[in-house]
């Protein structure tokens, strides 16, 4: 197979029929491969399959140019007050240098495999410029941005990417919605970025392949060490948001500097999209129901990432359904 890279110059959407915004939008998030049959993890046509995926339902249009609406007073001074813009901005600038680098060492053993991360790491920029872009309207303000260095190690350095993705894009689709049906933010503010929520979907649906594929074509002392990163990586995620949780923006004195930042906010921040005391778990179910529903455009014989889908469902047998559940969650 090979792959073809799309067009990556940022377009005009005033030039361009609203009609053609619109299709590329549904093809974003409707695919199936034309392959036939079962596709079978590690195989050609699995990598045919998520290559070709990615690709075709690379959207060119909505996600590059966002027309940011204009806020009252109040909700932008709630959109300045969240604690999360600084590590949104320079997760994402770590994001782009990370898969570039992984793309560049895979060109040369798997072309395919490289074009296509090398496209996701494109549109990890394209996040950065859409956020700067969004920090830059609404007047909030930032830390000044670290350097940011290229990895010594590109494959431990994109699953660290991938696998954070997986767990944070689990709990943002569950606060979008949340969002949304709260309506504790604007309706236009919330369909401007939906885009890319959507493209974040896109991104942890080619991961949670590329996991399956390279895994199934390692020998087997290859696999164990991989599995052994694999638990690693978890490892160092969960360190990562205990410290943060703790609080921990330690400058070179040792002392706490700048402004707070919340790289848990995912988990935890349903206060800040809603007016709604909503629990936990209720907020755990939104987040099942947006994960299944964003995923289920897209050909089921692809893999989706399973690992905290998984225990959040094992979780909520244990804990029935409040019939005092607030009506944003008991909304479908």
């Amino acid at each position: 197979m090979s792959v073809t890279t799309p067009d990556l110059s940022m377009p005009d959407l005033s030039r361009i029929d609203p009609r053609t915004v619109d299709a590329a939008d549904q093809t974003a998030r409707y695919w199936t491969s034309k392959e036939r049959g079962p596709i079978k993890p590690g195989s050609e046509a699995h990598k045919r399959a998520m290559c070709t995926m990615f690709h075709e339902t690379f959207n060119p249009y909505k996600p590059s140019v966002l027309a940011w609406p204009k806020l009252d007073q109040e909700t932008q001074d709630k959109i300045t007050s969240l604690p999360i813009w600084d590590i949104a901005v320079q997760t994402e600038g770590k994001a782009r240098l990370r898969m570039a680098a992984y793309a560049r060492q895979l060109m040369a053993i798997d072309p395919d495999m490289g074009k296509t991360i090398e496209l996701n790491g494109w549109e990890e920029n394209r996040h950065k410029e859409v956020l700067s872009r969004l920090v830059e309207v609404y007047g909030i303000p930032l830390e000044p941005e670290p350097p940011y260095v290229e990895p010594r190690d590109p494959e431990w350095a994109y699953m660290v990417t991938g696998y954070s993705e997986c767990i944070d894009s689990f709990f943002a689709f569950g606060l979008f919605e949340l969002a949304k049906r709260s309506g504790f933010f604007p309706a236009e503010l919330v369909e401007t970025f939906e885009p890319v929520i959507q493209e974040e979907c896109r991104h942890i649906l080619l991961f949670a392949n590329w996991v399956a594929w390279h895994r199934a074509n390692l020998p087997i002392h290859k696999r164990i060490w991989f599995e052994m990163r694999v638990a690693a990586v978890y490892a160092f995620l969960g360190w990562e948001r205990i410290g943060i949780a703790r609080g921990i923006d330690d400058g070179p004195e040792g002392k706490k500097a700048g402004k707070p930042q919340d790289n848990n906010f995912t988990v935890n921040g349903s206060k800040a999209v809603s007016n709604e005391d909503i629990k936990v778990f209720d907020l755990m179910r939104i987040c099942l129901e947006e994960n299944d529903r964003r995923f289920s455009g897209y050909d089921s014989r692809l893999l989706r990432p399973t690992t905290l889908p998984t225990l959040v469902r094992i979780a909520l047998r244990f804990v029935p359904k409040r019939k005092d559940a607030t009506p944003a969650v008991q909304a479908a």
